[in-house]
């Protein structure tokens, strides 16, 4: 797995624990909850990378919800599972907000990553919200 990709998998578990118990942003990218062994494995950059993404999704994330139900007809938040959220607001966030990542590449990995750590269905409700987003060029 690359160094990105274990970037974007913390942050998407970051921003899920964000979601259940709203811990302080700055507590949240020191990964403390990290073990130590698999914080240090990690290393700098993966957690500088995923410690920006972190704290621009929750910096803008009345923005990216937004998005999220513009492109989710008769979804409330409340009915996506948190897993998919967790990665959808992370990959929005990239859609929107890092465009030297091209749109394809942040699609695939939220695909990869819901596969992992998703149900059997998310990466193809994922994939549809995302492919949505990136047609409307990241507009809510």
């Amino acid at each position: 797995m690359g160094s990105r990709r274990k970037g974007r998998v913390i942050a998407f578990q970051a921003l899920f624990a964000w979601d259940a118990t709203k811990p302080a942003i700055e507590d949240l990218v020191e990964f403390h909850w990290l073990e130590t062994e698999r914080r240090d494995r990690l290393g700098a950059d993966v957690l500088a990378f995923a410690g920006h993404i972190v704290g621009g999704t929750i910096e803008n994330i009345d923005r990216i919800d937004e998005t999220i139900k513009n492109h989710t007809e008769h979804w409330d938040l409340d009915r996506i599972a948190r897993v998919d959220l967790a990665i959808l607001r992370t990959s929005i966030y990239a859609l929107i907000f890092q465009p030297e990542i091209p749109p394809t590449v942040t699609i695939d990995e939220a695909i990869e990553i819901a596969k992992q750590f998703g149900s059997d269905e998310s990466y193809k409700f994922i994939n549809g919200v995302l492919d949505g987003v990136r047609k409307a060029g990241g507009k809510t």
